[in-house]
């Protein structure tokens, strides 16, 4: 099943970390949340021919506008960079404009239809925002393409493979399936994983940063 070619990994990344029942996002670790957001970045510059990494160094192969605020800003970062460094520096680099990421990708969806703002007030001291679905058929579309891949052999699009390397990585994939199943499905994940050498890379290097992180804790 292709991707909606419309929304940006950013987009389609806070859909999976929204609850459709009300809104709300899904538990995650703070980190994981950050690193999520800042893989898609990369990986959206790297999908649109703006980026590449070998073993030892991402870098710029065409420095060319996408017309996205933050997109652009962290793609003109790397290309004026005075030294090189490898992913997970980006990925690190990159968590650090984790809020300007997410906002920007929420006010996409809103402004698509897709998600609603409301604002809430608990005891008149405390405000909470909700992100209800307006649009269900696009959050649904793409947890289904995930489902879809997950659960049958069919060959994914460059965009679902870069939409579960993410997810699995940053521990979305753990709250849209139970464990049991999450394990049943451990190979195909391994597998789809190779199809895409920067997902691959991006999604070990959030995996390493968090290892740091539990361990630094």
């Amino acid at each position: 099943m292709a991707g909606n070619s419309n929304l940006s990994i950013a987009e389609e990344i806070m859909l999976l970390l929204l609850h459709d029942h009300d809104g709300s996002f899904v538990r995650l670790p703070e980190w994981s949340r950050r690193y999520s957001l800042s893989g898609a970045i990369l990986m959206e510059l790297a999908e649109q021919g703006r980026i590449d990494s070998d073993l030892d160094r991402l870098y710029v192969v065409k420095d060319e506008s996408l017309g996205k605020p933050t997109v652009d800003a962290v793609l003109a970062e790397i290309a004026s960079s005075s030294e090189e460094h490898n992913i997970r520096y980006w990925v690190e680099r990159t968590a650090e404009r984790a809020e300007e990421i997410r906002e920007e990708a929420l006010q996409g969806l809103i402004s698509r239809g897709i998600v609603e703002q409301v604002d809430e007030r608990i005891l008149w001291v405390f405000r909470s925002r909700r992100y209800p679905v307006v649009d269900g058929t696009v959050e649904k579309e793409t947890k289904l393409r995930l489902l879809e891949v997950l659960f049958s052999d069919a060959i994914p699009s460059p965009r679902d493979v870069i939409l579960l390397c993410l997810a699995h990585a940053s521990g979305i994939l753990n709250e849209i399936l139970p464990r049991k199943q999450l394990d049943s499905v451990a190979d195909r994940i391994d597998t789809v994983r190779k199809l895409d050498l920067i997902g691959q890379t991006v999604a070990t290097a959030i995996w390493d940063i968090e290892i740091s992180i539990a361990m630094s804790a």
